[in-house]
């Protein structure tokens, strides 16, 4: 049988060790592949290494390594320097921590402690104290845990470099935006119950650059519905660049330099989490609860723009949750109970929409025609990118998973609740005669 002919998990560790040594000692470079932000390279889900990502898998099949991961968080891994970064929250301590695998063999190269808050604000039991995901380049990580603080790292040595936690706000049931890296600046959302702007800070001092607010004025009563937990997408359009920021109520486009609003388009709606996709001159934004819908906005014009550039308005099973993907002419989503949808992302009329079942937090992925949505109950289901729905595998995992995964060298980087994976096509020793 397939299974049986394969080497056990544990033999399977051994081996990948001793090749990634021998490959060391013959002098082959490591590897090059990066994942340094959620949601990859460009932010937008898509995998843009050809090396193949393995299309089945279980806690038998196709498991590199498997390796618990201490404390609990929902950020997503990042890849960068031959290191899987994460954090995590020791719930216990009130211990804010950053944590390092070796991408090869997974073993724990890091474990730092950033920050020891005096007490936790109030969290949802969905979420956790360590949710957003670090962004990385070389020889650096950032790490943000909201209104807890803001951190900088050498990648080498997991030092210390700088901190700041004077960013005061209210999140209600924890943090969940995380920060993007622009030129010389690190950039994040602020959006809490009683202060909402957007922040730069310089890279390497913590320095603040400049600050935003938001531009549309909450009456009190809102209370909770001012909240949001997106993250920022930079995107050019006509030579220039454009930080698109969803907040409650409002989605605005800020210079990324300077912190200027240049547009903003008004909605119903809070506690935004998806990513923004953009494509053919336009952005895709997701209005968050009560009812999400999905905004195309033309990313042209100056001001309040709400009457005259949103180009379609999309309402049917919109993810609150889980990021879309712009596939090509299409988008894809699936909402945080399970309905995919397919979209026309020039009319926005929907082509198909079919039931994965489960519930999903984690965004998916698109690589080399295959769509990846991976469940809170462990289950992974594999499409292929096209105009009919066409189910290509469904995997199983003892976890459910929350972040999103990251990818290199052909293998899937996946957190879930207790664990970190490296999943790729493993192939059977060679037998000598």
């Amino acid at each position: 049988m397939e299974i049986c002919s394969r080497p056990l998990p544990s033999i399977r560790l051994a081996l990948g060790v001793f090749w990634a040594l021998a490959m060391t000692c013959l002098g082959t470079h490591p590897s090059l592949a990066q994942w340094p932000q959620f949601r990859g390279p460009h932010g937008d889900g898509h995998v843009v290494e050809t090396t193949p990502l393995p299309l089945e898998w279980s806690e038998t099949l196709n498991i590199a390594f498997k390796v618990p991961v201490p404390g609990k968080g929902w950020s997503s891994p990042i890849i960068q320097d031959g290191k899987i970064w994460l954090t995590t929250a020791r719930e216990e301590e009130r211990s804010l921590r950053l944590l390092a695998f070796d991408l090869t063999t997974g073993g724990l190269m890091h474990d730092v402690e950033v920050f020891r808050p005096d007490a936790w604000q109030a969290s949802h039991a969905a979420n956790s104290y360590a949710s957003p995901t670090p962004v990385a380049e070389p020889g650096r990580v950032y790490v943000h845990f909201g209104a807890y603080g803001t951190a900088a790292f050498d990648s080498e040595r997991a030092e210390l470099l700088w901190k700041i936690d004077d960013l005061v706000l209210e999140h209600e049931v924890g943090p969940g935006s995380s920060p993007i890296l622009y030129r010389h600046l690190l950039i994040f959302n602020c959006d809490g119950t009683d202060h909402r702007f957007v922040v730069a800070l310089d890279k390497k001092t913590g320095k603040e650059v400049w600050r935003s607010a938001r531009s549309l004025s909450l009456d009190d009563s809102k209370g909770p519905h001012r909240k949001a937990f997106s993250t920022p997408l930079v995107v050019t359009y006509q030579n220039r660049d454009q930080l698109v920021s969803p907040a409650a109520s409002q989605v605005s486009s800020y210079d990324p330099l300077t912190g200027e609003e240049l547009w903003r388009v008004r909605y119903e709606g809070y506690s935004n989490v998806p990513r923004p996709v953009a494509g053919f001159g336009m952005v895709f934004v997701n209005t968050g609860y009560m009812k999400p819908h999905l905004l195309a906005i033309h990313l042209g014009g100056q001001g309040d723009v709400t009457d005259s550039r949103v180009v379609w308005d999309y309402y049917w099973q919109v993810a609150a949750q889980p990021s879309p993907l712009l596939i090509g002419p299409r988008l894809y989503m699936v909402n945080d109970w399970g309905n995919a949808t397919w979209i026309d992302a020039h009319s926005g009329e929907d082509l198909w929409r079919h039931r994965l079942r489960g519930k999903y937090t984690a965004s998916p992925i698109y690589a080399a025609g295959r769509i990846y949505n991976f469940s809170q109950e462990g289950k992974s289901v594999i499409l292929e990118a096209g105009d009919t729905v066409k189910i290509l595998a469904t995997n199983q995992l003892a976890e459910g998973m929350h972040a999103s995964p990251a990818v290199a060298d052909g293998a899937l980087i996946v957190r879930t609740t207790g664990h970190l994976y490296r999943i790729e096509d493993i192939d059977p020793p060679a037998t000598t005669p």
